[in-house]
This record gives structure tokens, sequence and C-alpha cells, in this order.
């Protein structure tokens, strides 16, 4: 089948480029640029520089070979680079890239000079996505200006020949309005037949599992969530009752977690499921830690002893187990910097980092897709909507959501507060806008009155943000009578809370989750 390849520069959008593509119709690849001259070029129809975070003239930066992009342009492969890639391009046949005078992060007015293939179908401004700090000075010999910005001088181009393009924006992010025309213009030009299935997806996912595992079995560690969940039934669909579902309580669940997944899974007819509450091992080890990735490093350790010890368990009733599988998705191993080697590390995910188990072979099916591939994915296979629309909820609870120690009166405080909130966004018809609403215990304390008495209390951070797959976001603006409503039962009902505020950052810069 033909295919698409998008060659990784470290952009925390790489594989979102690689999803958009997908999302058209397309089959795509993620190939990281060190190995791109090993990849074969059966089938490929074009290639995707992506974008990187660093610039093209720093001593260790990653970059491909003129010779390379030769090789393409014999075989009549058209490229298109974004960001880094887009300078990359420039830098290596002949134009200048330099510092800008003004970086730009988040939204500009892209002024369309000239529309050429690539822009067909924009208006002559168009607002987009922008992440840079260099700038293509001077086009290469041969080379037409498509459009700029006001502080970026050459923000798209195209080879006279019609086989290198360019852009300095990101037409993956939503936040470019037409990204997906600018991407679905380039897939033209490559001359795709749009012949790429999410169905086709599944089965192949299914017969791989199947082929890969034999009449060996399986043991996955599950939250509840859709991500573990899809993985575990897409297993189960491939190999039947040798999946073995493990479900361990960190004692950093929400209230009444533990009957509703455990109710859940059996619904879904699992047969193998085994119950470990490793809760009071979890909090003694936290107790006095406050930075957030020793946090999560402690929480990974003892998750993996707990499995470790869970497996040995079962291995001694059931027989061995070959592989452990999880619920890994893409942007975890994005935010861990475990995509290639010149990804930056956001923060570590628990699933990602987590030592290896004995000598088992890991089974990740849903590794390579987004939070909302993995939801359409689990809509197809049957799962109940109340399980695949579920808000993401991280892996390590709300260990992420209480800053600094945490305590036993932070915890009761979180809970008590999530309580709250789900009660109150299920009443309101906002819910299906939202990609994820919860509060923040944060550690500090701010001065009160309650009664006519001086209080001094926790103050409480509410997140609420709009995605389509978690790699950007943006501040959801709630009503502010439901703000108000919520932040009066907070202050009211919960012990220790004596104030409400109301996050207004986007992701960039922020991230979704605090810790």
């Amino acid at each position: 089948m033909e295919k698409l390849i998008v060659v990784d520069f470290g952009s925390q959008y790489s594989h979102l480029i690689c999803r958009r593509v997908r999302e058209l119709g397309v089959r795509s690849e993620l190939v990281p640029w060190y190995k791109l001259d090993e990849t074969s070029l059966d089938n490929v129809k074009g290639v995707i520089l992506s974008g990187g975070p660093m610039s093209v003239y720093d001593k260790d930066s990653p970059k491909i070979s003129i010779d390379t992009i030769n090789m393409l342009l014999r075989n009549r492969i058209p490229i298109l680079g974004i960001c880094y890639g887009h300078q990359l391009l420039a830098h290596l046949l002949g134009g200048k890239v330099e510092r800008s005078d003004r970086k730009e992060y988040g939204p500009a007015t892209l002024e369309v000079v000239k529309h050429g293939k690539l822009l067909r179908g924009l208006d002559k401004a168009e607002i987009v996505w922008m992440s840079h700090g260099d700038i293509v000075r001077k086009l290469p010999p041969g080379f037409i200006l498509l459009g700029k910005t006001a502080n970026c001088p050459i923000a798209a181009y195209e080879s006279k020949d019609g086989l290198i393009y360019g852009i300095q924006f990101h037409p993956e992010v939503h936040h470019t309005r037409k990204g997906k025309l600018v991407l679905k213009n380039f897939l033209d030009i490559c001359g795709f037949k749009y012949d790429w299935v999410l169905k086709d997806i599944i089965n192949n996912i299914i017969k791989n599992i199947s082929d890969r595992v034999g009449d060996n079995r399986v043991l996955i560690a599950v939250s509840g969530g859709v991500d573990s969940t899809t993985a575990a039934v897409l297993i189960h669909r491939a190999i039947g009752d040798k999946l073995h579902l493990v479900f361990m309580n960190t004692g950093l669940l929400r209230d009444g977690e533990v009957e509703w997944v455990l109710r859940m899974l059996r619904g879904l007819g699992f047969r193998n499921i085994h119950y470990v509450d490793a809760s009071h091992l979890f909090l003694e080890a936290l107790r006095g830690v406050r930075d957030p990735e020793e946090k999560r490093k402690i929480f990974s350790k003892i998750y993996s002893r707990v499995l470790r010890e869970k497996v040995k368990e079962l291995e001694e009733k059931y027989g061995e187990f070959k592989y452990i599988a999880q619920g890994t998705i893409y942007p975890d191993r994005v935010e861990s910097g475990a995509t290639s080697k010149t990804t930056d590390k956001i923060k570590s995910h628990h699933n990602v980092v987590m030592p290896k188990i004995f000598n088992h072979d890991i089974l990740e099916p849903l590794a390579e897709f987004y939070k909302d591939e993995v939801r359409k994915i689990a809509k197809i296979l049957g799962i109940p909507e109340k399980v695949w629309r579920r808000q993401p909820f991280p892996g390590p609870g709300l260990l992420v959501r209480i800053l600094g120690e945490i305590t036993d009166e932070k915890l009761r405080i979180a809970k008590e507060a999530h309580r709250i909130i789900e009660e109150e966004i299920s009443k309101s018809e906002i819910l299906q806008e939202l990609w994820q609403v919860f509060p923040v215990v944060l550690d500090s304390k701010a001065v009160g009155v309650k009664g006519d008495s001086r209080s001094y209390d926790y103050i409480i951070a509410i997140r609420a943000v709009e995605s389509e797959d978690a790699m950007t976001a943006e501040f959801a603006k709630l009503p502010w009578n439901l703000l108000e409503k919520i932040a009066r039962r907070l202050v009211n009902e919960i012990d220790g809370v004596g104030r409400v505020v109301y996050d207004i950052t986007h992701k960039p810069p922020a991230t979704i989750e605090y810790e």
C-alpha cells in the first residue's frame, strides 16, 4: 500500500502530522531522521520533514544530507518541510537561515502572496500557528515565495519544479485554521489514492497480536480508562481468555473508582480479572516527597514492583506469561521523550519509563495512536459509550493533581473536589465540549474569612480545556455562573478549602496536568 513518510527531527508534533495524514485517508509512518537512509522507498509517494527544538546552526542539530534529498528528488518524491524542516531544506539548498529579531509562539496571520499548489483554497489572510526562533531570510535558487507573516518574511515557499515545499507554520495543529487543507494539497501533489481506513487498521492490529502471541499468555495492567480498556479488548479479541487483567488500587484514585472499574470490566466479558490493593505502599513511599518528577519515579518504581510480584504469583498458578501489555498511547511517549533521541522530555509517564518486568516482552497495541483515535477504535469495537467517552484520568491518578507533598488532608480534599466538579459539570450541557475538567490542590494556602473568624486554607485551581488530541489545548471558557456554583460548593462543603482560582493558560506553554 502506498504511504507517506514523516521524518522526525524531535518535534512534539511529529506524530501528530502522521495522525492528520491518516485522518485524510493516507497511510503514514514516522521515521527518525538518522534512519531515513535505511528506509525502503517502496510505495513511498511523499516525505514530510517535521519541526524540531533545535537550530540548523546548532553543533549537534539533526540533519539529513543533500544526497538524501537528491535521492528523493531522483525518485520524483515530493518533499514538504514544516518549521525546522522548512528551515533545513532552505539551508541545505542554498538559502539563508538566521535568528529572528522576534520569536513567534502562537497564532499569527499568514499573508498569502501566491497560492501555488500548496496553498490552494486559502484566503489571502489566514490564521496559522507558529513556534520558532529562526527564520528563512533568503530563498534558495529556483524557489518561489508563497506566504509571509509580520515577523517571518518567508513563511511558505515552493520550488519551480513542484517537488519541494516549505512552511514555517504548523498545519498539523488545529489552531492553524486551514492546516488540514494545506496537508491535503500536499497529498494531492504526491498523487495519493486515500485508501487508508481505520477499520482495516483494527483488523490488522488484532491479526498481528494473534500472530505474535500465538498460544502464549498475556497480562495487561488496566486502569479503567479508555486506553488500557481498549488495548485489553483488542488483545482479548485476538487471544481470548489467554489474557489476564490486573487492576491496581494505588490509593490515588477517585471515590468509587475501584467498584466502577471492576463492574465495567466484568460487563465487557473479561474472565481473568485480578484486583490488587497496594494503596498503603504508594502513599507511604510518597510521604514527604515534593518534587513532581521524583513523585512520578517513585510511583513508577512501586507500580512495577507490585506488578512484578503479582505476575510471579499468577505465573505460579497459571503458568508463564510471555507478554506484559500496556495501554500506552503516543502522547505518553512524546512527553516522556521516548520517540527519538532528539525529542525533549516534558514529564515521565509511568507506563513508558517503568522498568522492564523480568524478561517479558512488552505489547503496546495503541502506542502509535492519539486519544481521539483510541476513542474511535473503542467505538468501532463496540465498547460502551460511557467507557470511551470518559475524560482522561492520569495513570498516577491524583498524584499529579496534588502539588507538593501528598498528605492525607490534601488527598481527602482532592477526592471531594473531583466529586463536586464531576457532579456539577455532568448537569451542564458543556461536558461534551470539554477534553478535561478537574481540580488541582495547590501546595499553598491563603487567608480568608469564614463566619467571623480568620481562616487559612488550601487553594484549589480548576483546570478545564478543549482539545482534539491533547498535544495542544485551549482553556475552556466556562460560564461564570457555573464556575461560581462550583467554587461556592468547593469552599462551603470541603473542610480546608479557602479559595478557588481558574486556570486560563493554553497548552503550550502549559501542560494540561500540573505535574
